[in-house]
């Protein structure tokens, strides 16, 4: 068993104020697999002390931006020559097939090449009015940054969040979600021997109630930064409210893939299966609403239902498909819903059981055919290998259909007409449409949502507006 026994604040590894710990459950056979310190509200206070510290008096705050892009890039050549076991432990917390974890963790130090060499390019402007008045803007770091991870992909969550809060000149304390919280300690010990100032970067993992409530309540946190669920994000807003905090939010979606006639079917089609189910369907940007044209439906929809049932569930430490669902909640939310879809009146045509296993959180892809758009499945966010495939007849109608939720994160589109495609994208809500591609997520373009599925952007130089502030200096030359 694999077990941490220290927090990192402020550069040193110490005793968690209640010494509990977080035992850290393994979805694929359900047996505690590693122990952390719980942290607690008297833990935040340290961490957020010693990150107020750093940024109000620490060398960090007096370093040039190359000197902090320098070791940004330093910490990006250890996530590449450790991102293998970096992945193993992604696949042990998350329950996704090892071989997608170390392929996915293999791209993570990109994020921080990018933003180190964004660190040195976040500039002002010069505003001209009046001939004896030189106005300029300069933009700063925020101070304190609360970066709070969701437990679907911790290790690409807190890569991101640490690499675009850092760029900007920030401190960060960073809460992983209690039931993901190993990698967490291992990007510290890389932050550790990369030799960030002391406070820099802080890890806390602990429960809502108590480590976040705490983080985002605190006066002297200026962001708060959070990947979850609409409902946390709403106590999080109240909770923000004393210092009227900034806020990121990285919310939950319900996005469609939309594949007309003239499409190329068979890349349509592998993207809707994978990007359906990938994952067992956790991931905010998979396409759990497939639209099809009604010309394409019944083609559709035969050879849907074989693929679904040909997928391999099983252990991720092995070469399968997909693993377990990440913990006991999300399993039992899924199937639940698979209840409701039957209940509504969908056509359940693959999957909706479990795979005749022992132990894990496993539960088979399902596909529910024939489904009235407001129906709760075509509605809400699963987070299950669910997918729900919609007919319709005309663009309008897909437009409506893709529309008529209250998220908007993503969609996309599968035309071989351009200006349809650039119709679509025009009239879809959503933060990210993909055309002839789907759920592309890379560091250089902006990633966030519309209506519930979010505030802010995360990603490409948009991001640098998140973590930065205005400040206009007015200069009369006359004196």
């Amino acid at each position: 068993m694999k077990e941490i026994n220290k927090l990192f604040i402020g550069g040193e590894w110490v005793e968690s104020a209640s010494g509990r710990m977080i035992e850290v459950v393994d979805p694929a056979t359900e047996e505690v697999w590693a122990r952390v310190p719980e942290g607690n509200g008297e833990d935040i206070d340290r961490a957020v002390k010693a990150a107020r510290q750093a940024f109000d008096k620490g060398p960090w705050r007096r370093m040039s931006t190359y000197e902090r892009a320098e070791l940004m890039r330093e910490m990006a050549s250890l996530l590449k020559s450790n991102a293998e076991f970096l992945g193993e432990i992604e696949s042990r917390e998350t329950g996704k097939p090892v071989h997608r974890t170390k392929q996915d963790a293999t791209g993570l130090h990109q994020w921080w090449h990018y933003y180190a060499g964004m660190a040195d390019k976040i500039q002002g402007e010069t505003i001209p009015f009046e001939d004896d008045k030189h106005i300029f803007t300069v933009r700063e770091p925020l101070g304190v940054v609360g970066a709070i991870t969701a437990w679907n992909a911790p290790l690409q969550l807190i890569t991101m969040k640490l690499s675009m809060a850092l760029a900007a000149g920030n401190t960060v304390v960073l809460k992983p979600a209690e039931t993901t919280p190993v990698n967490a300690f291992e990007i510290a010990k890389l932050v550790e021997k990369v030799g960030f100032p002391p406070g820099v970067i802080n890890v806390v993992p602990g429960y809502g109630e108590s480590a976040g409530q705490r983080l985002t309540s605190h006066p002297d946190v200026d962001k708060i930064s959070f990947t979850g669920d609409s409902a946390t994000a709403r106590k999080i807003m109240r909770a923000a409210t004393g210092n009227l905090k900034k806020l990121n939010f990285e919310l939950g979606g319900k996005s469609p893939q939309i594949i007309f006639p003239d499409a190329n079917f068979d890349s349509a089609f592998e993207s809707a299966v994978s990007h359906g189910f990938d994952y067992t369907g956790q991931a905010c940007t998979l396409g759990s609403r497939v639209l099809v044209h009604e010309d394409l439906y019944d083609k559709f929809l035969e050879r849907f239902k074989e693929r679904a049932e040909q997928i391999k569930v099983g252990n991720p430490l092995e070469k399968v498909d997909i693993g377990p669902q990440a913990n006991k909640q999300q399993l039992e939310k899924t199937l639940n819903y698979i209840k409701i879809g039957q209940k509504e009146g969908a056509r359940l045509v693959a999957g909706g059981n479990r795979p005749s296993v022992d132990k894990g959180y496993y539960v088979n892809p399902t596909v529910f055919a024939d489904v009235n758009p407001e129906m709760r499945i075509a509605q809400e966010e699963i987070f299950g290998p669910v997918v729900t495939v919609i007919p319709f007849s005309t663009e309008q109608e897909a437009i409506d259909i893709a529309n008529n939720v209250s998220y908007g994160l993503s969609a996309g589109v599968w035309t071989k007409n351009l200006a349809r495609g650039h119709r679509m994208a025009k009239e879809l809500r959503a933060g990210t449409v993909w055309l002839n591609t789907f759920r592309y997520v890379r560091w250089v373009a902006p990633y966030g949502g519309y209506k519930a599925s979010g505030w802010g952007r995360e990603n490409g130089t948009e991001a640098m507006k998140e973590f930065t502030q205005v400040k206009t200096v007015m200069v009369d030359l006359n004196e």
